[in-house]
């Protein structure tokens, strides 16, 4: 898509030497498809910003999260989308729209967090993810004012002030809240069990966009994996603070 749209006479040639699975809700869609935008860019000498790559590709037309990553790495808050720029409730992957608006971009602290994979097959995509928008959206107002408290006055400054424990809490209470807590409750009955185990052998448990990825913050690495590990696969990381890194 890039090179068409960019009248880009010419053509490349990707080799993906290792990657992360796809269709559990880590985003590998969003950053496969920037990452290979944005080589054709630089190969070519092209002036293109992340955010006109995304619209090029038709990503982030819902979360500006995914795109935010790439470009900056951290912690990101974005703002939406007015119904003058998206009109209908749709994933990103359906709209396009462009990315939404950063509104707060924060180094994220250096806590362990452990990636869990559950041995399901991901549920959501395609015709199946825009139905779930469909049905559920939009979402009652009490449920955005809760949720726009909890980022605000909670999560937010827990990030900020490195408070660990207060983010864990925000995390939790967010699973049970507007979008996230349907998307909680359309996972299997083994992806939320899991999700309880979890949080017992952690700071707070969410699911990662439409799952059925877990992600926990934790302190014990041992204990945590010992507990989980014959049940997903695990990967314990830190966040990433930087975004894209090109090489060459």
């Amino acid at each position: 898509k890039v090179v068409k749209t960019l009248g880009i006479k010419g053509g490349i040639k990707i080799k993906i030497t290792s990657a992360y699975p796809s269709h559990v809700g880590l985003g590998s869609g969003t950053q496969a498809g920037l990452a290979a935008g944005m080589a054709v860019c630089k190969l070519y000498e092209k002036d293109v910003s992340v955010r006109e790559i995304a619209k090029i590709i038709g990503r982030g037309g819902t979360s500006g999260i995914g795109v935010g990553a790439f470009e900056s790495g951290g912690f990101i808050l974005d703002g939406g989308h007015s119904t003058a720029e998206k009109r209908d409730f749709l994933p990103s992957s359906a709209s396009k729209a462009a990315p939404a608006p950063v509104l707060a971009r924060y180094d994220f602290p250096d806590w362990k967090i452990a990636v869990v994979i559950p041995k399901v097959k991901g549920e959501f995509k395609g015709e199946r993810e825009v139905d779930v928008f469909q049905a559920f959206c939009p979402i009652p107002p009490g449920q955005v004012e809760r949720l726009s408290r909890l980022v605000l006055m909670k999560i937010l400054p827990s990030v900020v002030e490195e408070d660990i424990k207060a983010f864990g809490e925000g995390i939790n209470e967010m699973q049970k809240i507007g979008f996230k807590g349907v998307e909680v409750s359309l996972q299997p009955p083994e992806v939320r069990a899991l999700m309880e185990e979890c949080r017992e052998y952690s700071y707070g448990v969410g699911l990662s966009s439409f799952g059925p990825a877990i992600y926990a913050v934790i302190e014990d690495e041992l204990g945590f994996k010992n507990a989980i590990k014959d049940k997903a696969e695990i990967i314990i990381t830190k966040a990433n603070n930087d975004g894209v890194i090109i090489n060459g």
